[in-house]
């Protein structure tokens, strides 16, 4: 069992789907430093000391809560949504009142993905530079971070759940990752880490050829550590999250870093590459004429010169 999937057993003791059956929810819109912690957890409710515009965060009794709060946009990630949740994590990580930190989506989707508006104004190079951040915090996220997917998760809202340490899903989660057909590449590190968890078939068919997975699916995968019926969902699951909070601090942060350290080097190395690509396949689409895309293209490997296309 490989260490970016294996921490999930210390949080749940079993990966079974708690169900059979159900409908799945599909209408995603698409045309349109280290802590250190005291002898004493904050025990009364505190929201977040930044201030966002796209996210919802409150503290409690160890549990920070992060919700993409876009519900209108089906959370969609827009350029401020990505630079907000650097700056969460980055406080999550450096509070220590936080020992868990769970990220949600407000209403009844976890997140679109990437806002399809995005990046009209920045360069290749800026666009490169904000993924590798985003990516990067959820790479060196020192604590245990639990994905409660309370509905589709496209994107980024997939491929970023094998760097959770617990992923708890409704039965109507749809977890799609529509790369090709939206001309772009994957992202979140998925090249390295679907095929340690899934096998490198599997891995494919949901970055190259766009397959949709359901939450029992995903809960097969590996991507998913339990699945829970949608009519008790939120009922059953924040129980359980907030109940890691008592588990001993220090034990879970060692766990935590000796399963993830061994990858965190060719995490970083991965998305580099990958971030960089997605850039390039953006400035490819939006600006294939200009001199600084081309610049910024001619940096990065071609395909083997063998391939025609």
């Amino acid at each position: 069992m490989s260490g970016l999937y294996a921490i999930r057993r210390i949080f749940s003791t079993s990966a079974k789907v708690r169900y059979s059956g159900g409908t799945l929810w599909h209408a995603l819109g698409w045309s349109a430093s280290k802590p250190v912690f005291g002898s004493t957890l904050q025990q009364q409710p505190m929201s977040s000391q930044a201030t966002y515009e796209t996210l919802s965060v409150t503290c409690e009794g160890g549990l920070r809560i992060i919700t993409y709060n876009r519900p209108e946009k089906k959370n969609a990630i827009s350029e401020k949504m990505f630079e907000e949740v650097v700056v969460a994590l980055k406080e999550a990580a450096d509070d220590p009142n936080t020992l868990i930190t769970a990220t949600t989506g407000a209403g009844n989707v976890y997140t679109a993905g990437n806002d399809l508006k995005n990046f009209r104004q920045m360069s290749v190079t800026e666009i490169a530079d904000l993924l590798i951040r985003y990516f990067n915090a959820f790479i060196d996220f020192p604590k245990p971070l639990v994905a409660v997917v309370n509905g589709a998760a496209v994107g980024a809202g997939t491929t970023l759940l094998p760097m959770y340490d617990a992923v708890f899903a409704t039965e109507r989660a749809l977890f799609f990752t529509p790369f090709s057909s939206l001309g772009i590449t994957a992202e979140g590190c998925s090249t390295y880490t679907f095929p340690m968890v899934m096998g490198h078939t599997k891995a494919i068919e949901l970055l190259l050829f766009d397959k949709k997975v359901s939450a029992a699916e995903a809960c097969k995968l590996g991507l998913v550590t339990e699945v829970f019926p949608d009519s008790t969902f939120q009922e059953q699951v924040w129980p359980r999250v907030r109940a890691m909070t008592k588990l001993p601090p220090k034990s879970l942060l060692y766990s935590k870093t000796l399963c993830r350290e061994v990858h965190r080097a060719k995490l970083h190395e991965v998305n580099i590459a990958e971030s960089k690509r997605v850039a390039e396949r953006f400035g490819a689409r939006l600006w294939p004429d200009s001199d600084s895309y081309k610049e910024f293209a001619s940096s990065l490997p071609p395909l083997p010169a063998n391939i025609k296309i």
